[in-house]
């Protein structure tokens, strides 16, 4: 079950994260860290009732992020819609004990399908360039890659962005 997030379910939002976290700095993979993401980037996404979550079995086992919000760093993107009528993904995360069962698809699945429902334009957002899995996930779902973007708390290496026309 998909649900929106709740208050409540922070702290085991930021264990599937952490855990995600050391998972991929074992494999070399520096995109999140101590800084990112954070609590207070989860209280905002549920201010903004944009913070899902996927329950199984009563346990959160992953959650995503479905905005209509562009962050700056977007800006010099030349994406393939324009900037008016967009869902922008962010923190997409499945506990690794969860991974390879299909869960980041049926979350990808729900915020494509939410987008249409909707009837946004285009779905947006970026994933780390040393991160392999993540970028054959999203092109394998037919997302497009546009250009790079920088987020230095993060890492020094870029973050390609992609867009999916609805």
């Amino acid at each position: 079950m998909i649900r929106l997030a709740e208050e409540k379910d922070i702290t085991f939002i930021l264990e599937i994260t952490k855990a995600c976290a050391t998972s991929m700095i074992d494999k070399g993979i520096f995109q999140w860290n101590a800084h990112y993401p954070n609590a207070e980037a989860f209280k905002n996404d549920i201010k903004r009732n944009e913070l899902y979550v996927l329950e199984k079995e009563s346990n959160i086992v992953g959650c995503i992020v479905v905005s209509t919000f562009m962050d700056s760093e977007y800006k010099p993107i030349k994406w393939l819609t324009l900037n008016e009528n967009n869902i922008y993904i962010h923190r997409l995360a499945v506990h690794p004990k969860y991974q390879g069962k299909g869960y980041a698809q049926q979350l990808m699945d729900f915020a494509e399908h939410f987008s249409i429902d909707n009837n946004y334009s285009s779905i947006r957002l970026d994933t780390f360039s040393k991160n392999k899995r993540n970028q054959k996930f999203y092109e394998l779902r037919g997302y497009k890659r546009l250009g790079d973007i920088y987020f230095p708390k993060q890492s020094d290496f870029p973050f390609h962005c992609y867009e999916l026309v609805l």
